[in-house]
């Protein structure tokens, strides 16, 4: 089936929506579906040719892979070989040969483990992360998380699992040591940047149940909204929160998006929705062919008027950073904190058939309504505020302050 469930990432959790953090933006679940669903997007015709064109002389270029294939079979020592691994691993590596890290091959078993955080809970750290690069890397730790108590922080890497080196592993091993039954413990060698020495870090998994949204009225009568997450049930609960602090009259609102590590696009157009008026580009998706198509928000949104502070830090990715560019595009609120994650890129994951796992392609980028690109780059907040280890272990929150110095000097 094709959803219209577009999770950045993500990159997908540590438990971790690693395959969306990794992934950045994510379209779906099954290409033939594609243009049916409800987020509108279809397959250029461009790659429709391009497909009937390589489908014509598919026979003489697989010749020297077949050939390949066989020689395998007559000569390598140790046989018999596993055909279904060999076919694995062909896939993997003609899709690495495209030498982009968010376009890959999931195995079956790995398959089933970046769909454990879908469906809303699992067992491991409770985490976000990016697999792409040499080391496993944390984007952010979820809320109340193992990770989180752990002390484990954006951009820390896993450099060894339980004394072992991690060096040179692909991503997706080091994530499946990583999850693991709730109750066992595991011991991660931590690389932090601006410290000299690697350090170890034991941590109990446990079940992980992924929160989307939470609230309370802050001093100065300000109302402050943290979203976890862009999940299925993210929108409808944070327009539950909206509606029950808005009883309070506030004066001013904070939204929350630190170490929020992103989800479905359609989840973030109705984020969106709630703080822009409708009618208005929430955000552009473009394809390889260079076509765009624009998301809008809808009508009806809660919180359009009220004077807003957005919080963002390098944990805020992909759907995240949708919902904070577009505000900070239409000027309807500050962003507070520091420079945003920077994934901008769109995938969709299709199921391969006889439950050989998936493959995640890249197809294509999104932009802000301004049309900025922010892959890689990221989101520069309106006022950078740092928040340092000291301010972390004296309990300061020097970001969460200059939002209600803000608001409350309005």
């Amino acid at each position: 089936m094709r959803t219209s469930k577009i999770i950045t990432l993500w990159l997908i959790a540590l438990v971790l929506l690693a395959g969306s953090f990794s992934g950045g933006l994510l379209v779906g679940w099954g290409m033939p579906n594609h243009a049916n669903s409800d987020t509108g997007l279809s397959l250029p015709a461009l790659f429709q040719e391009s497909s009937s064109k390589q489908a014509s002389n598919r026979e003489e270029l697989f010749a020297p892979f077949w050939q390949a294939w066989d020689i395998v079979h007559d000569q390598y020592v140790e046989q018999p070989v596993n055909d279904e691994t060999m076919m694995q691993g062909a896939i993997e590596g003609m899709l690495q040969s495209l030498g982009d890290p968010h376009t890959s091959y999931m195995n079956p078993d790995q398959y089933r483990q970046q769909n454990m955080p879908l469906q809303g809970e699992y067992e491991g750290i409770g985490a976000w992360v990016d697999i792409t690069g040499d080391y496993l890397k944390i984007v952010s730790p979820m809320p109340g998380s193992p990770a989180e108590k752990a002390g484990l922080k954006p951009e820390d890497q896993v450099i060894a699992i339980d004394g072992e080196d991690m060096t040179g592993l692909d991503g997706n091993l080091v994530l499946r040591q990583v999850l693991g039954p709730a109750g066992t413990r595991i011991t991660l060698t931590i690389r932090r940047e601006g410290l000299e020495n690697p350090f170890d870090v034991t941590i109990e998994r446990q079940k992980i149940i992924v929160p989307s949204a939470g609230g309370k009225m802050l001093d100065g009568n300000i109302a402050y909204i943290q979203l976890f997450t862009f999940g299925e049930e993210s929108a409808k609960e944070l327009r539950e929160k909206i509606q029950e602090l808005m009883k309070n009259n506030p004066t001013g609102m904070i939204l929350d998006l630190r170490n929020n590590g992103g989800g479905y696009l359609t989840t973030a157009v109705k984020v969106v929705s709630e703080f822009i008026p409708g009618n208005k580009i929430a955000m552009y998706e473009e394809m390889g062919d260079g076509k765009r198509q624009s998301f809008q928000t809808t009508r009806g949104g809660l919180a359009t008027d009220i004077p807003l502070v957005v919080l963002v830090n390098e944990g805020t990715a992909s759907a995240s950073e949708i919902t904070a560019g577009a505000i900070q595009d239409y000027q309807r609120g500050q962003l507070v904190g520091s420079k945003t994650y920077g994934k901008g890129s769109v995938q969709n994951w299709i199921p391969l058939d006889n439950e050989q796992g998936a493959i995640r392609v890249t197809i294509a980028r999104w932009l802000t309504p301004n049309e900025r690109q922010i892959n890689k780059i990221g989101l520069t907040p309106d006022v950078e505020v740092k928040f340092t280890e000291e301010d972390y272990k004296a309990g300061r929150d020097p970001q969460l302050e200059k939002a209600l110095e803000l608001l409350q000097d309005n």
